[in-house]
């Protein structure tokens, strides 16, 4: 594929909002994981990555009917970094219908549906009046949200496929802008905490009751967390700034909740992700993993990258800091894989200790300091669908 600039790039999680927030912690071992203390659970022994902020306020006026949590989210990720002046100046340059929207979730508002129904009255209606599923709970709703909150007005769409869903958002954006649907892409993807996802994945005894260790050996499951993020691609030069090089997509459809035990479907997204980019193993420098820290997930992806880069090339997850944001963990992934090369950075894999001995890769435990010039990250969801992007420097 032709290269695509990345021309800026934004993430609001538990660390913090902007790029600026998530420097530091990430730097220092800071993770932004608490106790969880969501909504009305006291039973749930569970560490999540909560942005905190979105308690303290509600969209009104014009956007009063998109108020959820998914869309407060999507409001606060995208007023950092300047970001809406950079799709400003884009609209300016293409049109506002020229400009596509691609965006990733899981549960989208579903947190907004869970409270209608804790209020519901029997006395009275089914459903408050306050509750509007199509702007809140809908998955196309922060499509929409986002859409007019920006004024851009050319071909959407919510990609949900687990979490992969904000990682093909790239490839979705690079066929559409290849095809003529569109001339620039915002890419993005939010998701928030929701009783359902909390419960859901503790009744399948994947969540973690201490801090999520990927890789090690006494890894217990995962934590849950929140985030948003955003990305602008356009095509053509911008030597010196980075670029979506390559992506790889596939569907193993092995099990509805596990991976292929040999990783067979994650080695294919990243064997066709680095073919899309033209270039080899050693090219890549650095890989993010999907790293949830549960034993299958863990396991599998291991055994697909060891079977591809062996122990040659250094990698790591980030979840440690932000938890697993689901739909939301392609982009918030991406973008700290973008973070990393501009600072030449690779970060440890945090709360973890002790490698499992059965992987066989270069799984980091302390930080390390060298130039970036290609990463891979990975993304793999429920379901099988899996998602690998290769980003990078221009030439």
């Amino acid at each position: 594929m032709k290269p695509l600039q990345i021309t800026d790039y934004t993430l609001t999680s538990a660390l913090g909002a902007g790029r600026d927030a998530h420097w530091q912690p990430l730097r220092e071992g800071h993770s932004g994981l608490t106790a969880c203390d969501f909504f009305q659970i006291d039973d749930l022994d569970a560490w999540v990555g909560k942005v905190a902020s979105l308690d303290d306020f509600r969209l009104e006026g014009q956007w009063a009917s998109y108020d959820c949590r998914n869309n407060r989210l999507a409001q606060l990720a995208l007023e950092q970094d300047g970001f809406i002046d950079v799709v400003r100046d884009a609209t300016s340059r293409y049109g506002a219908k020229r400009i596509g929207l691609f965006m990733g979730t899981s549960t989208s508002g579903i947190h907004q549906t869970e409270q209608a129904y804790l209020s519901i009255d029997p006395e009275k209606e089914p459903l408050p009046q306050w509750y509007h599923e199509s702007t809140t709970h809908n998955t196309y709703a922060v499509t929409d949200f986002v859409r007019h909150y920006l004024g851009i007005e050319g071909f959407s769409v919510t990609v949900s496929t687990a979490c992969s869903s904000s990682a093909k958002v790239f490839a979705s954006a690079s066929r559409a802008i290849q095809s003529g649907l569109c001339d620039a892409a915002v890419v993005g993807g939010v998701d928030s905490l929701c009783l359902t996802t909390l419960y859901g994945f503790n009744a399948l005894q994947l969540v973690a009751t201490e801090k999520c260790r990927p890789f090690d050996m006494a890894r217990s499951g995962i934590s849950i967390g929140e985030a948003g993020g955003f990305a602008l691609l356009q095509p053509g030069e911008n030597r010196g700034g980075v670029a979506l090089l390559g992506y790889g997509e596939s569907s193993d459809a092995y099990h509805m909740s596990s991976p292929h035990p040999q990783g067979e479907g994650a080695l294919a997204a990243m064997k066709a992700a680095l073919a899309s980019a033209g270039l080899a193993v050693r090219d890549i420098d650095y890989i993010n993993l999907h790293g949830t820290g549960t034993q299958a997930n863990d396991i599998a992806e291991s055994r697909a990258v060891a079977s591809l880069f062996g122990r040659k090339t250094p990698c790591s997850s980030t979840k440690g800091w932000t938890g697993h944001t689901l739909g939301a963990a392609g982009i918030v992934e991406t973008s700290l894989a973008l973070l990393c090369m501009e600072h030449g950075f690779m970060p440890r894999t945090l709360n973890s200790e002790t490698l499992d001995p059965n992987l066989k890769i270069e799984v980091l435990l302390e930080n390390r300091y060298q130039p970036l010039r290609a990463v891979l990250n990975n993304s793999f969801g429920f379901g099988g669908s899996n998602c690998s992007l290769v980003v990078g420097c221009s030439a």
